[in-house]
């Protein structure tokens, strides 16, 4: 079996868990009934039934005043982990202080930012965006960013295009194979920027095994990332859709975890897990 790395989960605390994942499930329309809670303790105790040893987690400001909140309990649940959470931050771009934000971050031991423009309302190559962005890659942090939805025009392909093209060092992570429910779209404008990684979450229930298989060879292995955008699917269902694929040896070990490991400085040695067996 694989060391696998979970590179795209969302986590609440515990009092608002609940209500913040029936606000994501109305949002998304059609997703599983039986999707999990949002809490801590059902994500690690998720993952290590189905033998993922290590988590990226985040969670998503509604407004300003969430930021610097949302950031410790980010930072607090990664401390209380064990090594088993990397944590990445959020911004929000009606806050009046972006550099005080993201120094905040840093400071909190946070390894990168994730945004949700469809949710957060704000198109992804706006004027405030563009200076996130931009400060993002001058201190060489990733950013995980929602693309993509066929009802929005927030984070389309063409947008995140302009961001791609205009910050050529900028770590974009473009979740859901670079455009969720677009993803032939995101595939045709995105694909030959070499700036762009994407991750497989919320994707392969949409997805025949031929379609993923393009998705992961038109981006490259070296460019994807397992993920699976806990708590709103079951994880397992998930690594079985990959393994299915049949590829190739040293494209699953990238895609389920050294990709990650390089991008976000893992060491391979510090995380609970022996690997493959």
């Amino acid at each position: 079996m694989y060391k696998i790395i979970d590179s795209h989960c969302h986590i609440y605390p515990e009092s608002i868990a609940r209500k913040a994942v029936k606000a994501v499930d109305r949002f998304y329309d059609g997703l599983p009934a039986d999707h999990h809670d949002g809490t801590v303790a059902t994500l690690m105790k998720s993952s290590k039934a189905c033998g993922i040893s290590h988590c990226i987690v985040h969670s998503v400001a509604t407004s300003p005043h969430q930021v610097s909140t949302i950031n410790q309990f980010i930072a607090d649940s990664v401390a209380e982990a064990d090594g088993f959470f990397t944590g990445l931050g959020t911004l929000h771009l009606e806050s009046d202080d972006y550099e005080r934000d993201l120094d905040e971050l840093v400071c909190l031991g946070l390894k990168g930012v994730k945004l949700h423009p469809d949710i957060q309302h704000f198109y992804v190559d706006e004027l405030n965006a563009m200076r996130i962005f931009e400060m993002c890659e001058e201190r060489g942090l990733p950013i995980c960013v929602h693309t993509g939805d066929y009802r929005y025009d927030y984070s389309n392909p063409v947008r995140v295009a302009r961001v791609l093209r205009a910050f050529p060092k900028l770590k974009f992570i473009g979740a859901h194979f670079g455009g969720w429910s677009v993803w032939e779209e995101a595939k045709r404008l995105l694909a030959d920027f070499p700036n762009l990684i994407v991750d497989s979450s919320s994707s392969f229930p949409w997805l025949t095994s031929g379609q993923a298989k393009d998705l992961i060879y038109a981006y490259g292995p070296e460019r994807v990332m397992f993920g699976t955008d806990y708590p709103l699917w079951h994880q397992e269902p998930d690594i079985g859709f990959l393994l299915k694929l049949e590829l190739p040896e040293e494209d699953y070990e990238r895609i389920f975890h050294r990709n990650m490991e390089e991008l976000f400085g893992l060491a391979c040695g510090c995380m609970p897990g022996k690997g493959k067996q």
